[in-house]
């Protein structure tokens, strides 16, 4: 067994001692640690520096109650957190998700992929996450605000434009995001670098809404190119109908391919004919329906109830956009039975490791999340860049900096899996370019 496999596995077993039941932090590691050998091998000098025990625990952990009214007057608590992961290369940067789901191993395992996607943007940014357990769905607006108040009460503490800045992920849109930043700057004064994903009249960034599910189209557009693919007359399956899918969807279509599906929690769309993203957009942002809806307005759609993946579909291209996990190693298999030739991921860790092998066995272009949807956070970055120029860039500029960022982030995943002779593993290039970038800062840093 050579040094590197064996310091991997020492670290390993060390976050397993002290974390064993953050099964999702867990498999965050497990999965990124299979592609770090080649690296060790070749610089040992990470492993005299420890480097990978520093880097999988957190620099801080926040975990705080937060107390609410209903509208019935009831006093109600959620539990809130935020993981400031690492700030080797910048203030910490990552979303805050409203999930009944929402626990210190959710946080930590997207904090800690943040930390690469972060890196792989080029831009100064370092890795957080947060969140908390509570539900928006089937919340008044008055009950959302409350929340968010509460909420930003305790999270003010922690946050500040040059030192954590958090963004919208799961249940935090714009109306969260509206509140969120209202109160704090009741309570600390108008500092508009504090958050990012605001509306646009009060310092937000044109582009931030549509950035992740354009980049996640842009990378895959990519990878097909690399690959002598386009996407004209490509079929694709989406999952989700939040605003990482319904953007994909639009750009997809726009570029010639032909999304077919989109899903929420209860069910998935099937439209032969292509899924209408200005639908999609009206059911879930404006009038906060469910995707059922859709089957309603358009003749050609047939909804189902389940998970889309389970669905016996022909096509050449699956984006899931919905959540971690969200396809196992069966459906992978369905997938490829079905056609897929690229899959690439819209939201974290949505492949599990079982869905990860099935893909690299049938040899499918396979876009990891830090790489694929790096395109939200890199806009958000652009957002904090505005902000503190006092300036507002066009929506052609925005958009035209994100292509020229996500084209950066694959052509430096294609250059480091080159290097470390896993040529055309875009996962391991992925994981590999960033973190070098991330570990040769904290060796230049010293011990902190």
């Amino acid at each position: 067994m050579s040094r590197a496999t064996e310091y991997l596995q020492h670290v390993y077993a060390v976050i397993e001692q002290r974390d064993p039941n953050q099964s999702e932090f867990l498999e965050a590691i497990h999965d990124f640690f299979q592609t770090m050998t080649p690296v060790f091998e070749q610089h040992p000098e990470y492993i005299d520096a420890n480097i990978l025990e520093r880097l999988t625990e957190p620099e801080r952990v926040f975990q705080f109650r937060v107390p609410w009214l209903d509208d019935a007057g009831h006093a109600q608590v959620s539990r809130g957190f935020r993981v400031q992961f690492n700030s080797a290369i910048g203030p910490y940067k990552g979303g805050l998700r409203l999930h009944p789901s929402v626990n210190l191993s959710i946080v930590k395992f997207l904090g800690f992929e943040q930390i690469f996607k972060n890196a792989l943007t080029g831009l100064p940014i370092g890795g957080g996450k947060g969140g908390a357990d509570f539900d928006p769905k089937g919340k008044s607006d008055n009950e959302i605000m409350r929340f968010c108040q509460s909420f930003m009460t305790e999270l003010s503490k922690y946050i500040g434009p040059d030192t954590d800045v958090p963004a919208g992920d799961i249940g935090v849109g714009g109306r969260e995001i509206g509140y969120l930043y209202g109160q704090y700057k009741r309570l600390r004064g108008a500092d508009r670098g504090v958050l990012t994903g605001k509306g646009l009249n009060y310092g937000g960034s044109l582009a931030r809404p549509e950035a992740t599910g354009y980049g996640l189209v842009y990378y895959t557009n990519e990878m097909l190119n690399a690959n002598q693919l386009s996407f004209p007359g490509q079929r694709v399956i989406v999952s989700g109908a939040g605003n990482v899918a319904t953007y994909a969807i639009q750009k997809v279509t726009e570029l010639g391919g032909k999304v077919i599906t989109c899903s929420d929690s209860n069910g998935y769309i099937v439209d032969e004919d292509g899924i209408d993203f200005k639908i999609v957009k009206q059911i879930k942002e404006v009038e906060r329906g469910r995707i059922k809806d859709y089957a309603d307005r358009v003749a050609s759609a047939v909804y189902h109830t389940g998970s889309v993946w389970d669905a016996q579909l022909t096509a050449d291209i699956a984006l899931p956009c919905a959540t971690q996990n969200e396809i196992n190693g069966a459906q992978a298999n369905n997938l490829i039975a079905g056609g897929i030739k690229v899959v690439a991921e819209g939201a974290n860790m949505p492949s599990s490791p079982e869905a990860i092998e099935a893909y690299q066995a049938a040899d499918i272009l396979y876009g990891p999340a830090k790489a694929a949807n790096a395109g939200g956070v890199a806009v958000s970055a652009l957002e904090m860049s505005q902000n503190s120029m006092r300036l507002s860039w066009t929506f052609e500029e925005v958009d035209n900096r994100l292509q020229q960022i996500v084209q950066d982030i694959f052509a430096q995943s294609v250059a480091a899996a080159n290097e470390y002779s896993v040529t055309g593993d875009y996962l391991s290039g992925a994981n590999i370019a960033g973190f070098t970038k991330v570990a040769d800062a904290m060796i230049a840093q010293g011990l902190v």
